[in-house]
């Protein structure tokens, strides 16, 4: 299986190969207790400059079904004219990126797994990496034919509620939250209610990425996850965090460093901690 990372000498030598398709996944999240809107997406950014060749996606608006509270990945049919509208086929390589340390590209690349697409890279360091670098950029939209994409989901990466409430059941589960500290303990919360699913280990999002933006080394993410005592080969590790985004993060995270039977609890946060029936520590 290749690497779900490229570098960018990598992706500059390769952006007028014939198959290559590039997503612009640009935006931000702000903090719980900043005024809202607390979620952006930047398209003014991508039409003023982005890698040569890349199309924008909208992270709140494109692969998101309308209507969702909790911003759940779009139905199949939805996410597959996207994919065509992008000039994504099937057969596409695709490299995905952001300017917020991976996160939205992680989800981007989630969500293309979901769907059955797996020759999908994110570029590690993104969009400051490459401007630091000082690698060509362009404000022109690029024109793209349509692509051929049929979605096949692939079940064995997305988490339901009822999946967690069962394996806590079971003593089968481990849960990973990957929301701040402050979120995790309940002092902080994006959602009616503070506080985290029982048995979660609190892994932040933000810990998983170096200072220049890339990843960090294996063997530091490693280390991290053995401290935490997390184990690479669980029966069921399910990550969670507000709406899946930055658990996407951390599953890829998990993966480099060789972890298995990984699956992202898509409504997360804003799906549990909306629900008054749901187990929560602290109790509500």
């Amino acid at each position: 299986m290749h690497s779900p990372l490229v570098n960018s000498a990598w992706l500059e030598e390769h952006l007028d190969d014939s198959d290559l398709r590039i997503i612009d996944i640009r935006g931000k999240v702000l903090p719980p207790t900043a005024p809202p809107p607390h979620y952006v997406s930047d398209r003014a950014a991508y039409e003023s400059a982005h890698i040569p060749g890349a199309v924008f996606v909208d992270w709140l608006v494109d692969i998101v079904e309308p209507g969702s509270p909790s911003n759940d990945i779009a139905a199949p049919g939805r996410f597959s004219d996207l994919m065509k509208r992008l000039g994504i086929s099937n057969d596409s390589r695709v490299v995905v990126y952001d300017d917020a340390a991976s996160m939205f590209a992680a989800r981007m690349r989630w969500c293309l797994l979901y769907y059955g697409h797996d020759d999908v890279r994110i570029l590690d360091g993104g969009w400051q990496k490459w401007r630091a670098e000082e690698r060509p950029t362009e404000d022109a939209v690029p024109a793209v034919g349509p692509g051929t994409f049929a979605a096949a989901r692939n079940s064995r990466l997305k988490a339901e509620a009822g999946d967690i409430l069962s394996g806590i059941d079971a003593g089968s589960i481990q849960l990973l939250d990957v929301r701040s500290p402050a979120e995790f303990a309940g002092e902080a919360s994006r959602a009616q209610y503070g506080g985290h699913i029982p048995t979660a280990i609190n892994l932040p999002a933000k810990s998983m990425v170096a200072d220049d933006m890339t990843l960090k080394p294996v063997a530091d993410l490693q280390a991290q996850f053995s401290e935490l005592e997390i184990s690479l080969h669980a029966e069921d590790t399910v990550i969670y965090c507000n709406s899946g985004v930055s658990a996407s993060l951390v599953l890829l995270a998990l993966e480099l460093a060789g972890a298995s039977n990984l699956r992202v609890y898509d409504g997360s946060w804003k799906e549990w901690g909306n629900n008054p029936a749901t187990p929560k520590v602290p109790a509500s």
